[in-house]
């Protein structure tokens, strides 16, 4: 690991324990040479880490003012696994495993997952805890055909790795809903939402590359602990053609 990356890591902790709190500024660039025995451009170069992963804002003339932080951006598009959004984000996270069990498709669960009327399915919810903070519920709903085996261990760790790397499957594409709802019975007994009474949720189905469905997510999301982001870029403008032209 670079010098520059270990800084970077250890000021990063520091935000997030809140040793250096929302609101406040970070120990001048002198003030981090002394205290971390490091040239300036190394310290910059941590500095500017920390303003590319939106824990600082640098203001001319004052230094590095501290950003709200703790919340894990959820991109809008793409086909992410939970488990590679939290390390990517390096975020302290644990899966507990509430339910897995196989259930047959009845007609109120056909209309919400878009699968077949009798279809064997494994019936999957787990709680995501964030740095020790109950984050959100995944209920998952997978085709017992294409998966026919599943663990709770599997499931504590990523059933996305467990599909590509060890039944070689090809995870292609995704349709997603996003709405806000009123919580239920098991947003309450697991999320600790106190007075909230709304989460987001996610409603995602997802298909292979030979465009088979073989799973149905609900993510719902506890409001104070995501956010979500997308990129877009709008069109040239030479790429639009008037009667004109």
């Amino acid at each position: 690991m670079k010098r520059y990356e270990a800084i970077y890591q250890d000021l990063e902790h520091r935000i997030r324990t809140n040793n250096y709190p929302r609101g406040d500024f970070l120990p001048s660039e002198k003030e981090l040479q002394n205290l971390y025995q490091a040239s300036r451009d190394t310290v910059r170069k941590a500095l500017n880490l920390l303003t590319n992963s939106g824990y600082i804002q640098k203001i001319q003339g004052k230094g590095s003012i501290v950003l709200a932080h703790g919340q894990l951006d959820f991109p809008v598009s793409g086909l992410t696994s939970y488990k590679e959004l939290v390390q990517a984000q390096s975020f302290k996270s644990q899966t507990k495993v509430i339910l897995l069990k196989q259930t047959e498709i009845d007609d109120k669960l056909s209309r919400l997952t878009g699968f077949e009327i009798g279809t064997l399915v494994w019936e999957l919810i787990r709680c995501r805890i964030i740095d020790d903070v109950p984050a959100l519920i995944d209920k998952d709903y997978l085709l017992v055909d294409i998966v026919p085996n599943l663990t709770t261990k599997i499931c504590e760790n990523s059933i996305y790795d467990y599909l590509e790397h060890q039944l070689n499957l090809d995870i292609s594409y995704a349709y997603k809903e996003i709405t806000i709802e009123d919580v239920d019975m098991v947003d309450k007994k697991y999320l600790n939402l106190g007075q909230d009474k709304q989460i987001v949720s996610v409603k995602s189905k997802v298909f292979l590359g030979d465009a088979r469905q073989f799973q149905f997510t609900n993510s719902r999301h506890k409001l104070s602990k995501f956010r979500f982001v997308d990129f877009a870029r709008r069109k040239s403008i030479g790429t639009f053609q008037t009667e004109e032209s």
